[in-house]
């Protein structure tokens, strides 16, 4: 298996990060979830548009995946509207890294699968691939960097060290 086809993340789009982290925690166990507040995208573009969606994340190591959320909190169009309306709740999207992200993109959009959302966060480049016809969902490609290992490095290492106290559930980054 590629390294860009391995899923690293699962992600869930709802209605309150707080509340739907704290149901993901009695449920399943996870936790902490490391909180990321109206995340600034710069060049960000929804179906060819320029597009700025204020949304906040929170995510959570669950064995060798991780368990995103996200909250969007404007009426703006995204790709996160494009598979769950306002009000709900549901899958959005699964995570990969890719060393290679252009030829990542394009297995994809050879495929005639089209880029729902695309844009920066910081450095890294990432893209919603819109693959809900064929699976039902998007796929997120992340472009692979010393900052987003990084980043997903330090919510593992949150995860192992945590002593399950609901307190520290939420941690803002």
């Amino acid at each position: 298996m590629q390294a860009d086809q391995r899923i690293l993340q699962m992600s869930w789009v709802v209605r309150d990060l707080e509340e739907a982290a704290l149901r993901w925690h009695r449920t399943t166990g996870i936790g902490p979830f490391i909180v990321n507040r109206h995340i600034p995208i710069t060049g960000g573009v929804h179906r060819g548009t320029p597009q700025k969606t204020d949304f906040s994340t929170a995510i959570a190591q669950a064995g060798s995946v991780q368990v995103e959320l996200v909250e969007q909190h404007d009426d703006s169009p995204s790709c996160y509207r494009d598979m769950v309306a306002a009000g709900n709740e549901g899958m959005h999207h699964v995570a990969v890294i890719a060393e290679d992200y252009d030829a990542a993109v394009a297995r994809y959009t050879d495929q005639g699968h089209e880029i729902a959302s695309s844009g920066n966060f910081g450095e890294v480049r990432f893209c919603y691939i819109d693959t809900a016809a064929a699976l039902g969902h998007m796929i997120e490609i992340l472009e692979d960097s010393r900052a987003i290992c990084a980043f997903f490095a330090m919510i593992a290492r949150a995860a192992e060290e945590w002593d399950g106290d609901t307190a520290t559930l939420l941690r803002e980054l």
